[in-house]
């Protein structure tokens, strides 16, 4: 933020842990702290309308904004809102979502299709049928499942592409080294998703809103693997994209490299035209745009 010439308030603050409550004890603590600490940044910046991102990192701010009644945006990424987003729903000017399904769950008059904002570079095409060029990613963190699925079914599926690009995540790092071989191009880690998208004709990936966002406003057919992690909602954001046609599924406990495997033979032609043309017309490339004017819209009433 800084870099890129804005003031950065930070506040300590962490979410509700439902996998291991006893993480939770010093909330009563922190919350009060957090709050106080919202107030005053919003005392002391004054804004004309605040921006909520989802998340727990977002409440401070927007239970200050209520509290001082300036009125609030939420963005809420995945097809199930978070506890965050579900709060302050009612309450807010408008509620901006990225994938079909959300408004249904949420509270609100206003609540607009704008997409996640993404970085710039996501340029639209017409992937390859059939595709040369797989892209796999788990996320930023990685996925040990898909790894190890992919790595087993290496030799298999150097045979059908011509290259395998794969983004293994920090824990993955030294099998990427071990599984170093012709076709096949290795990474922990990239900071260019956009390129890595432009050379892609098909993806494999866990079911996160911003990897799905980002394949989608290139135009790429994608097999999603959801996360049974946060209370399932990759599964949720996977769905939307299964029933829009873009993509395909494999379910996390179901993952092994025959399934991989076969669920990616299994994606003729036809299929592949249809998911890709899917994918182009969900993708919101302008979503930044969008957000904009949802917050110019709240200010000028």
């Amino acid at each position: 933020m800084p870099a890129a010439g804005f003031d950065l308030e930070t506040i300590r603050i962490r979410g509700l842990d439902r996998d291991a409550p006893w993480k939770n004890l010093s909330l009563p603590v922190l919350v009060p702290l957090a709050l106080r600490s919202g107030l005053r940044i919003v005392d002391r910046f004054r804004p004309d309308v605040v921006l909520g991102m989802g998340g727990y990192v977002m409440a401070p701010a927007v239970a200050a904004a209520r509290l001082r009644r300036i009125p609030y945006v939420l963005h809420e990424k995945d097809v199930r809102p978070g506890l965050a987003t579900r709060y302050f729903a009612a309450g807010a000017a408008a509620v901006c979502t990225t994938l079909p399904g959300t408004d249904r769950r949420l509270s609100n008059r206003r609540i607009v299709h704008t997409g996640v904002p993404l970085r710039e570079g996501f340029v639209p095409r017409t992937p390859a049928v059939p595709p040369r060029r797989l892209l796999v990613t788990g996320g930023s963190q990685g996925a040990r499942r898909i790894n190890q699925a992919v790595w087993s079914a290496l030799d298999d599926l150097c045979k059908r592409f011509d290259e395998v690009i794969h983004i293994a995540g920090e824990q993955g790092k030294e099998g990427v080294a071990q599984h170093a071989r012709d076709r096949y191009t290795g990474m922990a880690f990239v900071d260019d998703m956009a390129a890595l998208m432009a050379r892609a004709d098909l993806v494999v990936s866990r079911a996160g809103v911003g990897t799905i966002s980002e394949a989608a406003a290139v135009g790429l057919p994608m097999v999603l693997i959801p996360g049974t992690f946060g209370g399932g909602h990759q599964e949720e954001n996977s769905a939307a994209m299964v029933a829009a046609g873009a993509a395909a599924q494999i379910a996390d406990d179901d993952l092994t490299a025959s399934t991989l495997v076969n669920t990616i033979d299994g994606l003729d032609a036809d299929r592949l035209h249809a998911m890709a043309k899917a994918s182009a017309a969900s993708g919101r490339r302008d979503a930044a745009q969008r957000v904009l004017a949802v917050l110019h819209e709240v200010v000028r009433r």
